[in-house]
């Protein structure tokens, strides 16, 4: 009938309100993982072992670089060298360079020291991978999942990722330090449209990255690309969080001399992982909520399995508890476990039907206690 014909602009309000609850829900949803799970406080575990890692991870690298400067003349060992001078300079006061700098990258390109490389990277290797093994866990719990994933599989995940990671930064954290100069002096001229797509190829590895990441964190098959979201904020808030960090730091340095003296490089620079991983549970909070509101398959099976496994453990424990009572008072035992059997046999539908809604959304609440029938 005409009367009942929508008119484009009533269309358009309930098209933007529909919009606006969704991304109202979505927010709402991030800020309770957020908080429930603690996402600032592991952020500071996270950074803590991931700047534990930085040292060792230095001294392999130093220890293995003098065997592969034995392949290399005397003249470009020493043109790096003197690069990597001026480029410290850049950054540090002349007495730190002549103090620390220069003395470590004689020691650098001396000879290799195959004990500073077996422990070196050892250690690193176990300080990194707690680090990702902070996210793995946390993204896991996030979904609804915790525990579905063993610890020695976690483990081993954790270290796996933080290889990856390792490869993955020795690609683009030279692209990140050298900018587009780098492309300017390795293609020619005719080539030179490349330069344009420099910084849209580094986003996309570190897109890339991080979306693999939350991919590989979540215990059951999922899309990859649903983890592309929390992937893309990620990397805007980790952007925006460096850019003020190094604004404030610049403000404050123009205006006092830093109280923390030597120790000062160590916290901007704790600060700054600090940042990443915040950013990096955020953007998981963010896609844990996009499957609340749109649950896959595989994640909401998982979660229904998790709660059939707590129901489970739940009826065990009850069971044990009655086993006792029986035990020690066999009359008002029997009666006892009588009146339960009749109890979860009523509230048996119900309760199967209430919780495969809550694990649908997400939500995995804990196996309570049916209520004892009155008299």
């Amino acid at each position: 009938m005409p009367g009942d014909a929508v008119s484009p602009r009533g269309a358009d309000v309930a098209r933007w309100l529909v919009i606006r609850d969704t991304l109202w829900r979505l927010v709402v949803s991030t800020v309770g993982t957020c908080f429930r799970n603690r996402v600032t406080g592991l952020a500071a575990e996270a950074a803590f072992f991931a700047l534990l890692s930085l040292p060792p991870l230095l001294f392999g690298l130093a220890g293995s670089i003098g065997y592969v400067f034995n392949s290399f003349s005397r003249s470009q060992v020493e043109q790096i060298r003197t690069a990597a001078i001026e480029l410290a300079s850049r950054a540090l006061t002349e007495p730190t360079v002549d103090a620390i700098v220069r003395p470590t990258l004689n020691d650098v390109f001396g000879p290799g020291r195959f004990d500073i490389i077996s422990i070196g990277f050892i250690l690193a290797l176990w300080s990194g991978s707690r680090a990702l093994n902070v996210f793995v866990d946390t993204i896991t719990i996030m979904y609804g999942l915790g525990g579905h994933r063993g610890v020695v599989r976690t483990r081993v995940l954790s270290f796996s990722l933080y290889v990856m990671g390792l490869l993955t930064g020795v690609v683009t954290l030279p692209l990140v330090v050298a900018g587009p100069r780098l492309v300017d002096r390795l293609v020619p001229e005719r080539l030179g449209v490349l330069n344009e797509l420099y910084w849209p190829v580094v986003l996309v590895l570190c897109i890339c990255f991080l979306t693999t990441l939350y991919h590989v964190s979540v215990p059951v098959r999922t899309s990859w690309r649903f983890n592309i979201p929390g992937a893309t904020l990620t990397l805007l808030f980790w952007v925006f969080g460096s850019f003020l960090l190094r604004w404030l730091l610049t403000v404050t340095a123009g205006q006092s001399t830093s109280i923390y003296g030597p120790l000062a490089a160590p916290i901007v620079v704790m600060l700054w992982l600090y940042l990443l991983s915040i950013a990096i549970l955020v953007g998981a909070a963010v896609n844990a909520a996009f499957d609340r509101l749109w649950p896959e398959k595989e994640t909401s099976r998982a979660r229904m399995e998790v709660v059939r496994k707590l129901r489970l453990r739940a009826m065990m424990s009850r069971l044990r508890r009655d086993t006792e009572e029986q035990e020690r008072f066999p009359d008002a035992a029997s009666e006892t476990m009588v009146l339960r059997a009749y109890d979860e046999g009523q509230e048996h539908d119900a309760r199967t039907e209430a919780l495969a809604q809550e694990a649908a959304h997400g939500e995995v609440p804990p196996a309570a206690e049916p209520r004892r029938r009155p008299g």
